[in-house]
């Protein structure tokens, strides 16, 4: 049998940001898949908080060299890659100088969320999902942590929808308690427009804020994961009225085994988790 292949696109995992629990849980959720026998990939942002030199980070030269173009714009992609050696696990990151060069993570100077954070979480998501076809390698799961990957579900059922790439793939999204009330330009849909994505397909974000970033990434995803205790009301209303598949949160004991059935609920029939 075929082992399930697993990619884990997440804001932070261990040991690259340290003391936060989001990124414990990551690099817990995304061992313990490869150590039941899944194929995984994960990839974060190279934020500029990250210590190279000593997390040993190196560019991958036949994956780098791709430009993306946002809002009319040419912005170069670099990919990076670190091992995990305790764990056998590599870990690709998602780079750009003037996206991810900064020693902050989502906000600016004077601790305001910053101003280019929605073409950040743009080129994340685009770039993820070009790195993985340039990669060759073809997820049976997506699984989105955080709302700087919440763009990647409608990303798949949208711009990627006729890619025979990601024909099969099932796309589960996880919210990690960010601060909901933080609010993006304006201007997000006319930068998507840029990506022939219409204003319909978007409407959650006419409003653009990492609220409704979770909101937008919940209608195009096939599941949703509870990736901690308490969620806001809101998020779990839109749940509820969407009929979202959703899975319960899990212990720290039993998040492994659970998001592993929760995977297995996602993917067709045929399809079910290496033993």
């Amino acid at each position: 049998m075929e082992k399930t292949k697993v990619l884990y696109i997440t804001q932070a995992i261990d040991p690259f940001l340290e003391g936060r629990s989001f990124a414990a849980l990551m690099r817990k959720l995304a061992q313990g898949a490869q150590e039941s026998k899944c194929e995984i990939r994960v990839f974060m942002p190279r934020f500029g908080v990250i210590n190279e030199r000593r997390h040993q980070l190196h560019e991958v030269i036949r994956l780098s060299g791709m430009n993306l173009i946002i809002n009319d714009s040419d912005h170069p992609l670099i990919i990076k890659v670190a091992s995990i050696p305790q764990a056998r696990m590599q870990v690709y990151f998602i780079d750009n100088d003037e996206f991810f060069k900064r020693k902050r993570i989502f906000e600016d100077k004077d601790g305001n969320f910053s101003e280019d954070n929605d073409e950040r979480a743009v080129f994340f998501s685009r770039g993820v999902l070009e790195t993985v076809k340039k990669l060759g390698w073809r997820p049976d799961v997506i699984h989105c942590n955080g709302w700087m990957s919440g763009l990647t579900p409608m990303y798949l059922k949208t711009m990627y929808a006729e890619d025979p790439h990601f024909t099969d793939t099932k796309v589960v999204y996880s919210s990690h308690g960010e601060n909901m009330d933080d609010e993006l330009r304006s201007d997000l849909i006319g930068k998507l427009a840029f990506d022939k994505i219409s204003g319909d397909a978007i409407t959650e974000i006419e409003t653009p804020s990492v609220l409704n970033i979770n909101k937008l990434a919940i209608r195009y995803s096939d599941g949703y994961a509870h990736g901690i205790e308490t969620i806001s009301d809101e998020i779990n209303s839109y749940i509820e009225e969407s009929n979202t598949v959703s899975m319960p949160f899990a212990s720290e004991e039993n998040v492994v085994a659970a998001h592993e059935a929760f995977y297995k609920t996602i993917l067709s029939d045929e399809s079910v988790l290496a033993d």
